[in-house]
């Protein structure tokens, strides 16, 4: 039994009915909204013992339920043994939403407990839309944690950098100048922003508060003619802070947010929902109105400028010398043996760190053998690591941080002989991959029209996978980056030239095997026509893709020329940055496939 989360949930439980609460909510998030946060935030980690990205625990006076996405399915089964959780598989039909949950077990003018802090606005108005129909109250007062959390991390107070305008592509005062020309067309007099990679990006500052992530703990709040960063001044150097100075950005504390809000005297002010806390929003003087929309700021970083495509391009090509430094040394090591799950990790990464610049990893690598390779966001421990065998296949999803642009590929390698049932599932992957890779698509077209390409072929065999298909990547910032993503469920935002998306679909076999290729790729123009503008796919990701447990009866001419083509390009551009040895196995690795079809 896992005896701490048992204690932290009955003290937990002593909280709320001293507070006359009957549930309270944990969900994933921090002040900023952010996808990954710093530890001092991850309280729904600290209630519950699952440690998966995605994810809210919700705990009442008798029960207690954590709901996360079919990534976790696996990992949070086991993480919550022997806890008061229940795992809810989110998403699924059998499945009851958080608040359908809640309605079944509170009565009437029964109390949610929330915590406004680091809770979205938009998150905070629909628990109360839904849990009010059926009388039931949410108080947004209360952060039990503050009590609670003994040793509770602190705030991250980490130094901060410049990010150079030679990768940036676009000055502080130029992106200021267009967040501000939204602004007037809004009639908003302020734009106050909290999501920690729209300050990065717009200050053209990258910081180390947030594990693979490239940001640093603040608020920016712009004005018709101000604009100020709130953030721990013991992170500012001198530097820093004539570089502010210099750009006309006012330095104040973190904690002065509050006050400046309930302050300002304009007549309305800009915030996206989304990625608001409900605490900022509660405190806006209520002279001003507000307007809610998708941030300005999400939308101009999406696109990328020359500087940033640029810096992709450069960024995947030491990438790629990494990868086919590291895949040519794979699978003579797993023969001689010795090599696990974890060591490989370690291995991946130092070819990557020997590449000039090079910061850290862009996410914990997925490297999942075997039957592992089903969990999709697997991450080997001392207790779960397995050594790698001469057969079989290895899932690996990893990816780095270099100063001029982020990178996210999986390859799945086949370590020796494979299965039929492995060779037929990996060949509709990679003709899902290569169908996505191969479309031309109007201008304006969601992600959700797209996605049907990678998915077509396994379809037919009635198979499927549960996570998205793409999403979009940061430039020296968050590997996942939106609001523009490729998936199933409905994702309005219109795609255009210039921006990332990964190409990643994947089939699981629980108990067996997962599969699962990506490239990271950029939308440029194809052709413009009568009837409109249309746009393709170019691949940035410069990797072979393993041919051997391809089943070529599956693949089509057109499909073979796609990987042909690609495997040229890849050819092409890393192999003057290769020794002799190491061309040499690339040369092999990227060798034509052949069709023939009588």
């Amino acid at each position: 039994m896992k005896q701490h989360i048992i204690e932290r949930v009955h003290s937990l439980r002593s909280y709320m009915k001293a507070h006359q609460l009957d549930a309270f909510i944990f969900p994933s998030t921090d002040p900023h909204c952010g996808e990954y946060i710093p530890e001092h935030w991850k309280a729904r980690e600290w209630i519950s013992g699952f440690n998966g990205s995605a994810g809210t625990a919700v705990v009442t006076l008798d029960n207690a339920a954590l709901w996360t996405d079919s990534r976790y399915f696996i990992a949070a089964e086991e993480q919550l043994k022997g806890t008061p959780f229940t795992l809810m598989k989110d998403k699924l039909p059998s499945t009851p939403s958080i608040t359908q949950w809640l309605t079944q077990q509170l009565q009437e003018n029964c109390v949610v407990g929330v915590d406004a802090w680091v809770n979205a606005t938009n998150e905070v108005f629909r628990l109360k839309e839904e849990l009010g129909k059926n009388n039931i109250f949410v108080n947004t007062d209360f952060n039990p944690t503050e009590q609670l959390w003994k040793e509770r991390p602190s705030i991250p107070l980490n130094k901060i950098e410049i990010h150079p305008l030679v990768y940036a592509g676009k000055s502080v005062d130029k992106k200021l100048t267009d967040i501000r020309a939204i602004m007037h067309k809004k009639h908003c007099d302020g734009f106050i922003i909290s999501a920690l990679d729209e300050i990065a990006w717009t200050l053209n500052l990258r910081g180390t508060d947030i594990h693979c992530n490239p940001l640093f703990v603040s608020y920016l709040f712009i004005t018709a003619n101000n604009c100020t960063l709130y953030i721990n001044k013991e992170k500012l150097t001198s530097e820093i802070e004539e570089y502010l100075k210099d750009n006309h950005v006012c330095i104040k504390s973190y904690e002065d947010i509050l006050r400046e809000l309930q302050e300002f005297k304009g007549e309305g002010i800009l915030m996206d929902f989304n990625n608001t806390n409900y605490k900022l929003y509660s405190n806006v003087n209520r002279e001003c109105w507000i307007e809610d929309n998708i941030s300005p700021i999400a939308l101009m970083r999406i696109i990328k400028n020359p500087a940033e495509i640029t810096g992709y391009k450069n960024a995947m090509i030491r990438d790629g010398i990494a990868m086919v430094k590291f895949l040519k040394w794979l699978k003579s090591a797993v023969k001689d043996g010795g090599q696990t799950e974890i060591s490989i990790d370690k291995k991946l990464t130092e070819f990557r760190a020997e590449q000039e610049n090079y910061c850290d990893i862009s996410f914990d690598t997925i490297a999942g053998y075997g039957e592992h390779g089903a969990i999709v966001h697997y991450e080997a421990t001392p207790e779960t690591d397995i050594e790698l065998q001469p057969k079989g296949l290895l899932l690996l999803d990893s990816g780095a941080q270099y100063r001029d642009g982020t990178t996210d590929i999986t390859r799945t390698i086949a370590l020796g002989p494979t299965t039929d049932e492995e060779t037929h599932n990996y060949t509709l992957v990679l003709k899902g991959h290569i169908s996505l890779a191969r479309v031309k698509f109007p201008e304006g077209s969601s992600g959700t029209q797209l996605d049907i390409c990678a998915r077509y072929a396994m379809w037919q065999e009635g198979i499927n996978y549960l996570h998205g298909t793409g999403h979009g990547v940061g430039s020296y910032l968050c590997v996942h980056e939106g609001p523009h993503q490729l998936r199933m469920n409905y994702m309005p935002t219109p795609l255009k030239a210039n921006m990332t998306l990964t190409n990643e679909p994947g089939i699981y076999k629980v108990g067996k095997h997962g599969i699962r290729i990506e490239n990271t790729q950029l939308i440029i123009p194809y052709m413009e026509t009568e009837f409109g503008r249309f746009l393709q796919f170019e691949p940035l990701t410069l990797c072979p893709i393993d041919t051997a447990p391809i089943d070529f009866t599956m693949l089509n001419k057109e499909e073979a020329e796609w990987l042909n083509n690609y495997h040229h390009i890849v050819y092409e551009r890393l192999s003057p940055h290769l020794d002799y040895e190491h061309r040499q196995w690339l040369a092999d690795a990227t060798k034509p496939i052949f069709i023939n079809h009588n």
